[in-house]
């Protein structure tokens, strides 16, 4: 069963192909410490973009290799692209998935900070 989710203005959507996550990641280095994202990470053929891309705004820092992508309009940052340790990904900020139970999910905790 697919999820979706979205910005909070709906101008940048977006389906992921798979069940909704149970587990998912937060981060301390330096951006997600100020964002707060819950992660999932998928891979593109799983990710589809509902809205045009030129609603979209692209920050990269660092190495490069993680483009967080937010919305014009309202700033929320529901998705990230780039290339992960297998290769391409997208990661979902979850707290902008429609139907996660944020409570229930298992998370684990990566220390980015340390990279």
């Amino acid at each position: 069963m697919a999820f979706s989710g979205s910005c909070h203005c709906g101008k940048v959507r977006y389906t992921v192909d798979e069940d909704p996550p149970a587990e998912a990641m937060t981060c301390n280095c330096s951006i997600c410490r100020r964002k707060a994202p819950v992660h999932h990470f998928t891979t593109p053929d799983r990710f589809t973009l509902e809205t045009p891309r030129d609603e979209i705004s692209v920050y990269t820092f660092r190495s490069g290799n993680i483009r967080h992508m937010f919305c014009k309009t309202c700033g929320c940052a529901p998705f990230a692209e780039g290339v992960g340790p297998s290769g391409p990904m997208v990661e979902i900020n979850l707290r902008c998935a429609e139907d996660v139970d944020l409570d229930a999910l298992v998370l684990s905790q990566f220390d980015g900070a340390s990279l």
